[in-house]
């Protein structure tokens, strides 16, 4: 996955509370490789009317949230099933950072694995950001993961908190198995061992 260390753009605010990972990505379009090019799934059922037609009052059919790289949402985002496709659809619509009061859990994981920070702030703080990016005039907000601070429209600068080893996952693109990488050299050594140690275990 790509470093990630400052995000400067357009926020994107969701009001709706709970939203769950059917809601992001509905199930049905599991079985679709994602080379289709998952971004044309995010949220879609939210989006569209009954008879398929975009709803004009939904964030991602508006013309000013089109580049947008932050949500904005609110409590109990990500609830609901596992599935990664929920992270793979908003990575792939350019969604890059997201804030909410809470999120879900296994979301909020699959998310982290995936280089996309989640920021938890307090409800009445999340509330106001969501204004801010809902206002006419759309502000860019920048996030800046070293310093941990979320510069606001009005230039207010915000603090979040993100776990050490997580900061230092995002920061160098390291999933699980670039981790796993860094310890190739011991990894090698210890076959090594192995071989000369327990031969009989070891197949040809």
């Amino acid at each position: 996955m790509k470093p990630l260390h400052k995000v400067t753009g357009i926020a994107m605010p969701i009001e709706r509370v709970g939203i769950n990972t059917d809601q992001i990505f509905p199930a049905r379009f599991l079985k679709q490789p994602r080379s289709v090019g998952y971004e044309q799934f995010t949220f879609h059922d939210l989006r569209r009317k009954s008879n398929g037609a975009l709803r004009d009052d939904f964030p991602l059919n508006q013309a000013k949230y089109k580049d947008a790289r932050f949500i904005i949402g609110n409590s109990s985002f990500g609830i609901g099933s596992s599935r990664e496709g929920a992270v793979y659809t908003l990575l792939d619509a350019g969604f890059q950072v997201l804030i909410a009061p809470s999120f879900g859990d296994i979301f909020k994981a699959n998310c982290f694995k995936n280089g996309v920070l989640t920021i938890e702030l307090p409800d009445d703080v999340v509330a106001e950001l969501r204004r801010e990016a809902a206002a006419a005039d759309a502000q860019e907000f920048e996030m800046d993961i070293s310093e941990q601070t979320l510069r606001r429209p009005s230039g207010e600068f915000l603090s979040f908190q993100v776990e050490p080893f997580q900061k230092h996952c995002l920061m160098n693109g390291l999933n699980e198995i670039d981790l796993t990488l860094e310890f190739a050299a011991d990894i090698d050594a210890f076959e090594s061992k192995q071989r000369v140690r327990r031969g009989w275990i070891v197949r040809a």
